[in-house]
């Protein structure tokens, strides 16, 4: 989302109308999440998507029609149902409630987007809470609450109490720019949605399975960090689209970047000595993700002087050692594979299990299959 607020603060800056549609809620299975934007100028052209299809079109007509009547913010229910999922070719039915909304009409609204564009550059984590709901206390749907990292905040969304409300909820979202949607005791209904810096790959070690690690973290659009004390191994020719390449030792080199929760270390230097010094220095970053390279027993031969050097049991619980999801794979770019899934898990705040259909739901199927008429065919001599 980071090119819409950068679109946005443009627009803003030259008091040109636009309208804003945002995926605040969904139920069932939808073609996009809470979070994704559709952004619509005035002369009809948008960036960003919601999933295509009708529901797109929908909230694009309605946005069109924001800007044209300079209608207030609504919050509009899209039902997509299986006939209409099948006609725009979407293996999905499920409900979505998209907030179209005009923030420009807002005397906030462009510290709000300046606030986000620092923050996704690397400044200080932000959430923006919404009304979707207006219930007792709350101010009318639309009205908002920037909440920044520190706990201050800027405007209300109507009350104090709902203010708390979102900022409680801000904190465990603000780490990893997630999105939540919490309904409070008056019968509001609050979208936060967090803004942070984008997730970074910080490779402590630039060998064969740091650089599969690097193209995988690459395609997925992470930020990509590579330390290592050889210049052979931490170079541009090697590392193309790396973000920052250090040549320093392990210790130093992760000292000199400027790291944020929403970093993701993996130690794979070349040996035992090296993986000391370079996880002793992992785990005092704010990084909620630490990753050890190799098996157990190396591990625990670390353990014991992290935390004889004062880092805190709880802290060393957090180290994904071994690192990444059992797939079973040996070749670095399996290893990588696996790593990368776990870095996915821990960043999308999931549990990494299988997807698998429950047998209950194929006996489901199986029930409804009974019920299907059969028709005899005959087959042509």
């Amino acid at each position: 989302m980071r090119e819409i607020f950068e679109e946005v603060e443009g627009l803003l800056k030259g008091s040109k109308p636009f309208a804003l549609a945002t995926v605040v809620r969904t139920r069932g299975s939808t073609p996009q999440k809470p979070g994704s934007k559709m952004l619509v100028r005035e002369d009809g052209t948008f960036a960003g998507t919601l999933g295509g299809g009708c529901i797109e079109a929908d909230a694009y007509t309605a946005s069109r029609l924001a800007i044209k009547e300079g209608t207030g913010p609504e919050v509009q229910s899209f039902t997509l149902n299986d006939d209409l999922a099948a006609q725009d070719g979407l293996v999905c039915g499920g409900t979505m409630d998209i907030l179209i909304d005009q923030p420009q009409e807002e005397p906030l609204f462009s510290q709000y987007t300046e606030e986000i564009n620092r923050a996704y550059s690397g400044d200080r984590a932000v959430a923006l809470a919404v009304i979707t709901k207006s219930g007792a206390l709350a101010g009318p749907v639309g009205s908002k609450l920037l909440i920044r990292e520190d706990g201050s905040m800027l405007g209300t969304l109507g009350h104090a109490d709902l203010d708390q409300i979102a900022a409680d909820t801000a904190k465990g979202a603000m780490a990893f720019g997630r999105q939540e949607f919490v309904a409070s005791k008056d019968g509001s209904e609050i979208y936060v949605e967090a803004f942070t810096s984008p997730p970074t790959v910080v490779l402590v070690g630039g060998g064969h399975v740091a650089l599969a690690i690097y193209k995988l973290a690459t395609f997925l659009g992470y930020r990509t960090k590579v330390v290592d004390d050889r210049p052979e191994f931490a170079n541009p020719e090697r590392f193309p689209e790396a973000d920052d390449l250090i040549v320093d030792d392990f210790a130093t080199g992760i000292r000199r970047l400027t790291l944020t929760p929403n970093s993701f270390i993996i130690v794979a230097t070349r040996g035992h000595k090296y993986d000391d010094l370079a996880l002793l220095e992992a785990v005092r970053t704010p990084a909620r993700y630490v990753g050890l390279l190799g098996s157990k027993r190396k591990a625990l031969l670390i353990y014991p002087t992290l935390l004889a050097e004062g880092v805190p049991i709880e802290r060393v619980r957090e180290i994904r050692s071994p690192i990444g999801l059992d797939l079973g794979g040996r070749t670095p770019e399996s290893i990588a594979l696996s790593i990368m899934a776990e870095v996915e898990m821990v960043r999308l705040g999931r549990e990494g299990a299988s997807m698998k259909m429950e047998e209950r739901l194929i006996q489901k199927a199986r029930q409804k299959a009974q019920k299907i008429t059969k028709h005899n065919i005959q087959v042509p001599a």
